[in-house]
């Protein structure tokens, strides 16, 4: 028995010994023979329409070409927005993926139908197929792709009715399809999951299901459809029977008589209202101040409910006294006018902020300052003297120049030059209905240039020197549209109350007291800034169906999800040759508004960045290659878009 154990266990060793390796063979030969299917599949989808792209057949494409991201030996991602695709995806190609869990072909030239076999890549997840030139009806493959979460399809010509098949995307949380030539209604649509959603300026038609009516007018906009948030529709309201509809009347009736009898009372009321103001303004003509705000609509009236206020009366007290209390000027600025002539100014509210109120005032010989009155100035004469001596010494081209103050125990005001433009942030987002005249990309970038600028020569002044306040209603605009930085310095002054410390969209995650602000903290105000000009957005108004979610972090969760075309407000896209440029300024915002200070980069770097872009701004003709040969960068995370 003892020689036959000796004699078969070598026998044993060598068979499990060849079957180990067998196996390893064939391990080796699968995993060689999915990755070569998925190759020769990339390699007919770059001859159907990317023959440009530098794909070498030789080489790994999981390790080296462009757009292609693998798990083990399988194809996994296909990102290719805006390389100039053309023409359409046949059959074979990219539908043979069947491990595909991201496909983005946007911002390309592909036209005809979306391929039916890519039903057989049962693990995409999202589907990105927008601003191209996509024809037919929408792919009629959704119930094979049970894992989708993510589907825009929206700036194509897709035509006829949104498939009943889509209502199998149980995991769908982004439906984009505006822009197209779809017909039919979107009652059939029943997606539990969704979040963000858009139908509009199709051809649809009929009513919005109770399950839609949550988002936004916007996402149905340019259709025929009817219903909330939309107007009624017609024939909504029951039917009453005739005896209910006989006692509607007669309670008519008696609701009638009520309301003439209201009107009545209102118009004695108003009446009576009109008299005394008229009494008042005609004693007010013996007073010797006439400086009374206008009704102009305040930038930052959120941030200051107070009712309206006039301009102050206690310096004129002052003035009728004969005190010699007087506006000081700084060196250089014109001493044309007093402060009894300031007072005696017609003026109107421009504004309501956290540190006060600024108004134009226009003296009676014609000149037109801006007058910021100070609120909660907690500190003495003294500091407050030499904190507005060390502003008013700041000279800049980039900065409201600051031309004098007045300072008493009642009253803090500061005298500026007057900007014809108004404010950034009125011009962002002021009246974006019809009518207005956006900004387009060059004066964007050049108001950021500006404002970089000026606040870069602010920290030049002292390590220990910030703006303290940076925000769009602090870059004010020359006629020119050449940006001024204003309020610098001011934050310092003013007591630190729940108002001045609450994060309003701009405030850096560190910043615990509104009056001690570090400059890294500017930078990342000035990032926020960044976003505001690229997105059109307000700060703390990110996304309308993202309430609470700032500005930083709603755009940085859009370019992680790869949706960074998205971000840019609609004003801006209609520049398509400018894409490259705007990435390269997103990039910059990022990077400002990153969690850590030490991550930031200093004003004088992020000048130097947007000078740089601005230096290809300026030297392109302007003129828009409509072959779509220019390639737009990769605009995801890890590329060209980096998040800290």
């Amino acid at each position: 028995m003892g020689s036959w154990e000796q004699t078969a266990a070598p026998s044993i060793a060598r068979k499990l010994f060849i079957i180990v390796l067998l196996l390893i063979f064939l391990e080796d030969h699968a995993a060689s023979g999915d990755i070569a299917s998925d190759t020769k599949a990339l390699l007919a989808f770059k001859a159907a329409v990317g023959q440009h792209l530098k794909w070498n057949q030789t080489t790994n494409p999981c390790t080296t070409w462009q757009g292609i991201q693998c798990a083990g030996s399988r194809v996994t991602e296909v990102r290719l927005p805006g390389v100039g695709l053309f023409g359409s995806i046949p059959l074979g190609t990219l539908g043979n993926l069947s491990e595909l869990r991201v496909l983005s072909l946007r911002w390309n030239l592909l036209s005809g139908s979306v391929p039916s076999d890519l039903g057989n890549c049962p693990q995409l997840r999202n589907l990105y197929l927008q601003n191209n030139q996509l024809t037919g009806p929408l792919p009629s493959f959704f119930s094979s792709l049970p894992d989708l979460i993510r589907l825009n399809l929206a700036f194509n010509r897709f035509t006829g009715p949104i498939p009943s098949s889509m209502s199998n995307l149980k995991r769908l949380g982004t439906l984009y399809l505006q822009n197209n030539s779809l017909t039919g209604s979107i009652s059939a649509l029943n997606l539990p999951n969704l979040q963000q959603f858009n139908v509009s300026n199709n051809k649809l038609n009929g009513s919005v299901p109770s399950r839609l009516q949550t988002f936004p007018m916007n996402s149905f906009t340019g259709n025929s459809l009817c219903g909330s948030p939309l107007a009624s529709c017609a024939g909504a309201a029951p039917a009453l029977s005739p005896g209910v509809h006989k006692r509607k009347n007669k309670l008519g009736a008696w609701a009638i008589v009520g309301i003439v009898l209201g009107c009545l009372a209102f118009l004695v009321l108003l009446l009576l209202i009109l008299f005394l103001c008229k009494r008042k303004r005609r004693t007010e003509k013996t007073r010797v101040v006439e400086f009374t705000p206008g009704i102009k609509a305040p930038d930052d009236a959120p941030e200051d409910t107070n009712p309206k206020e006039d301009f102050p009366a206690p310096p004129v007290q002052e003035v009728e006294k004969g005190n010699s209390k007087r506006l000081v000027f700084f060196e250089g600025g014109q001493r044309t006018f007093d402060l009894e002539d300031l007072l005696r100014a017609s003026a109107e509210v421009l504004g309501k902020g956290s540190v006060g109120t600024a108004y134009k005032a226009v003296l009676e010989f014609g000149l037109v300052v801006a007058v910021k009155r100070l609120k909660d100035v907690v500190i003495g004469q003294k500091e407050f003297v030499q904190q507005i001596e060390q502003v008013g010494k700041m000279h800049h081209q980039n900065l409201v120049p600051l031309r004098a103050y007045y300072f008493s125990k009642d009253e803090k005001l500061l005298v500026y030059d007057y900007m014809t433009m108004g404010s950034l942030s009125s011009l962002l987002h002021g009246n974006r209905g019809a009518g207005r005249t956006p900004l387009d990309w060059e004066t964007r970038s050049r108001i950021a240039l500006g404002a970089a600028r000026g606040i870069e020569y602010i920290h030049s002044r002292g390590r220990e020197i910030s703006h303290g306040n940076i925000k769009s209603s602090n870059i004010l605009l020359t006629r020119d549209y050449n940006a001024g930085v204003s309020d610098f310095g001011l934050a310092q002054l003013v007591s630190a109350t729940p108002s001045a410390n609450r994060i309003v969209g701009y405030r850096a995650p560190e910043v615990t007291d509104a009056r001690k602000i570090s400059q890294k903290a500017d930078v990342y105000s000035f990032g926020v800034l960044l976003l505001e000009i690229l997105t059109g957005k307000a700060p703390s108004h990110g996304s309308a169906n993202d309430d609470g979610v700032d500005l930083p972090r709603w755009v940085q969760s859009i370019v992680r999800e790869e949706w960074t075309a998205e971000v840019f407000d609609i004003e801006l896209l209609r520049h398509h040759n400018f894409e490259e440029d705007m990435v390269q300024l997103l990039q910059v915002a990022i990077d400002c508004v990153a969690q850590y200070p030490d991550q930031r980069p200093s004003m004088k770097e992020v000048v130097k960045r947007i000078e740089d872009l601005r230096r290809n701004i300026e030297d392109d003709d302007g003129t828009e290659d409509l072959s779509s040969s220019a390639e737009i960068p990769e605009l995801e995370t890890g590329s060209v878009i980096k998040i800290n």
